[in-house]
């Protein structure tokens, strides 16, 4: 391979960008990760007294929280108190430098702290800043606390998932990934418009109209006033049989999508050519409206399979199938190790395991290491030409929700 063929290799897609973010929690920190995963330089300000809370939400990584591993790599941290003037210099400092600006204060902490995106495009007119809260600016939640649950709560997720008798939430922080997803992908769309244009521009982001972007189809599913999905468990509302099924020893997870499936899974696994042709289970409306009838069929028959048994059955008749695995079962997941989906990353306590992004096949993802609270700080401020910054309390009413 000629150098220059070399070189480009080694490129990312977001080399030579450089971001800095005011993060705490899930939702900022996962969008800035995946900018970082994209080769961008991150910079993450945190406080002096303890830094991003999520530092502290559990210790189960070597004393390390599992949240702030997952969120954080590929970033260099650097420590300021923002109720110092000097500080605030500092940052708009760097910010002056800057193409990317994230922040998820509480409504109107950036605006207070003379951060507000009007005032740092004045002296950066191609810096991208996105905000992002709970409910958006303006309107009568605009000040409102806002959390994962909250928002999936409000968002209506909640009135969806569960059983009937128990509604449930989701077993990951969803809001705040769908939110930090939303941002990252409108970051994205805003450095190719400032390709075009010169100038930067200014990103919204409510976790709740992002969670309820997400919420489309049960929310188109209940419209004009039409009953909502049903909360089914681990099954699915409006598609039938799809889910968890017991058997002898265990149980099996299918799904069926179309005719052509019923009437294998009819022949190969049910053994009722009866059932195949009834009229009541032809399309997907009529199988849900008589779950019933067939549950009762299923009943009659995986219970009296073991598991593998099943399974062959299912496989024969060519109906999709998966194993309801567990944390550890996912670490060992054969098919994610045979793609070589695995890769070591460095932490503040060791070496650990990550996933891989998804890269193009000219670029590899960027894997560097969880940083240390205020591990750059001299090292940023230095290159900056913002010299040394004490350190102090900042005031709570600022920190980050």
């Amino acid at each position: 391979m000629a150098a220059s063929q070399q070189e480009n290799a080694k490129a990312r897609p977001l080399d030579d960008i450089l971001v800095v973010s005011l993060e705490q929690a899930v939702s900022a920190p996962y969008c800035t990760r995946l900018l970082g995963d994209q080769g961008a330089r991150v910079i993450k300000v945190e406080r002096p007294d303890g830094g991003d809370f999520a530092r502290a939400y559990d210790t189960r990584i070597r004393g390390e929280s599992s949240y702030f591993i997952w969120g954080n790599r590929s970033k260099e941290s650097l420590t300021l108190d923002l109720k110092s003037p000097d500080a605030i210099a500092s940052l708009k400092s760097i910010l002056a430098r800057a193409d990317v600006f994230v922040q998820n204060l509480a409504p109107g902490a950036a605006e207070r702290l003379g951060l507000g995106e009007a005032e740092l495009r004045k002296e950066n007119p191609r810096l991208i800043t996105c905000s992002i809260s709970g409910f958006g600016p303006g309107g009568p939640y605009e000040g409102r606390k806002a959390y994962d649950l909250l928002i999936q709560a409000e968002a209506g997720l909640l009135s969806i998932t569960g059983t009937p008798d128990t509604p449930a939430k989701s077993g990951i922080s969803i809001a705040d990934i769908c939110s930090g997803v939303t941002a990252y992908h409108s970051i994205l769309a805003a450095l190719l418009m400032r390709a075009k244009t010169g100038t930067g521009d200014h990103i919204e982001i409510s976790m709740l109209e992002a969670m309820a972007e997400w919420m489309g189809y049960p929310m188109y599913y209940a419209y004009d006033g039409a009953p909502p999905p049903p909360r089914t468990g681990a099954g699915h509302a409006t598609i039938y049989p799809y889910g968890p099924f017991e058997t002898s020893d265990g149980q099996v997870l299918f799904g069926l999508q179309n005719d052509r499936e019923w009437k294998a899974f009819c022949e190969q696994v049910l053994e009722r050519l009866d059932m195949a042709q009834d009229p009541r289970f032809i399309g997907s409306s009529g199988r849900t409206e008589h779950r019933d009838v067939i549950a009762a069929a299923i009943a009659e028959v995986l219970p009296q399979l073991t598991t593998a048994e099943a399974l062959s059955r299912l496989e024969r008749a060519g109906i999709a199938t998966a194993q309801v695995r567990d944390m550890a079962g996912l670490w060992a997941h054969p098919q994610l190790a045979a793609r070589g989906r695995w890769q070591q990353i460095d932490t503040p306590t060791g070496a650990m395991p990550a996933l891989t992004p998804v890269s193009g096949q000219s670029w590899t993802p960027q894997m560097a290491p969880v940083p240390r609270l205020g591990e750059h700080t001299q090292q940023i401020l230095e290159e900056f030409g913002a010299g040394s910054v004490p350190d102090a309390t900042p005031d709570p009413k600022d920190g980050a929700k």
